[in-house]
């Protein structure tokens, strides 16, 4: 692919995935119901209830940790160079909890990076602290990964996944799940259209569930096609509440995951329609439509994006995201080298 197309997928990936985290922040841990009744059928922006657990006070097209954590991994990597700098990532997630202390919003942080913050600061090795974290947190900030690394081999890609999951998801539910959402994008970036990035999800899935501490929990692979094949063929309304009812929509990685998987179905690879399905499902919407719009937006392209919702975006300076996806991209042809890659 021309330099030109992969920047677009790359931007589109990132982008995507604040539509879909904006869009679904006022949504966020809400029933289905209290969303009909709230803001009705969640399409646009809207600005969170006055009483809302988490998101009250923000602006209509706020996002959340999921944009600012996808952001700072990729600095991460950039910074790193070859070899993912382990302590690096710890230290940005220490000063990145402190200023979201100091904005008053710890209660953003998702349960597994919440843990291992708390078990870092109290001198837990970083090694140790994410043993227990199986919540979808790798998952809803891996994008950057699947910008930065080749779908092929797909065991590099997996362990690089891996790599970025010690410190706060160091169990193969969670890296299982990181590795399908990086998959996806990464094959995306390529070119691949959503089909043939789900599959490469699904493989990629299975490679991760042989890594990290072991934890219960339902297959992620075998759990991506099921939900997949549950609303094939669905409408909207009867999709959202098969993915509600029997796919689940909380944190844990073995539904939030999934669950996105079958936004994207339901949505036919549209990035915007997967970020207003998320929206309207209740529970993790949030991270649930940053994960199907970015992985939309990275087989689509920010081309694709509607332009007049990026620009209604806020806590995000999208010159910025350029520069950022510009040295993930950079950095992903030092491995193939310019123009290598076709998986269309």
């Amino acid at each position: 692919m021309a330099d030109a197309a992969v920047m677009d997928r790359a931007m589109g990936a990132l982008i995507g995935g604040a539509l879909g985290d904006a869009l679904g922040m006022p949504t966020q841990l809400l029933s289905p119901s209290r969303i009909a009744e709230l803001y009705g059928h969640v399409e646009d922006f809207v600005a969170p209830a006055a009483d809302h657990p988490v998101s009250k006070g923000l602006a209509a097209g706020m996002v959340t940790d999921d944009t600012e954590q996808a952001l700072l991994l990729g600095r991460i990597l950039v910074e790193s160079g070859e070899r993912f700098d382990h302590a690096r990532w710890v230290n940005a997630l220490l000063d990145w909890e402190r200023d979201v202390k100091a904005r008053g919003s710890y209660d953003l942080l998702g349960p597994s990076t919440k843990r291992a913050i708390d078990a870092i600061n109290s001198g837990v090795p970083a090694d140790h602290a994410g043993r227990g974290g199986d919540t979808n947190g790798a998952a809803m900030r891996i994008a950057p990964v699947g910008i930065m690394v080749p779908p092929e081999p797909l065991d590099a890609l997996v362990a690089k996944v891996a790599q970025t999951c010690r410190a706060t998801h160091n169990t193969s539910i969670a890296i299982s799940s990181a590795a399908a959402v990086a998959a996806a994008v990464s094959l995306g970036i390529s070119g691949g259209d959503w089909r043939a990035a789900c599959g490469h999800a699904v493989a990629a899935a299975r490679l991760g569930a042989a890594l990290g501490h072991w934890v219960t929990g339902g297959d992620i692979a075998a759990r991506i096609l099921w939900a997949q094949d549950l609303v094939r063929g669905k409408g909207e309304k009867e999709a959202i509440k098969l993915i509600v009812d029997l796919v689940g929509t909380g944190v844990a990685s073995q539904e939030s995951v999934p669950a996105a998987f079958a936004v994207l179905e339901v949505a036919q690879g549209d990035p915007w329609r997967a970020a207003v399905i998320a929206a309207n499902l209740g529970g993790d919407t949030d991270t649930i439509g940053a994960i199907a719009a970015g992985m939309a937006g990275a087989c689509a392209g920010l081309s694709k994006l509607p332009q007049d919702r990026i620009c209604e975006l806020h806590g995000i300076d999208v010159a910025d995201v350029r520069t950022l996806a510009l040295d993930l991209v950079a950095a992903r042809h030092s491995k193939t080298g310019p123009g290598k890659e076709d998986a269309a």
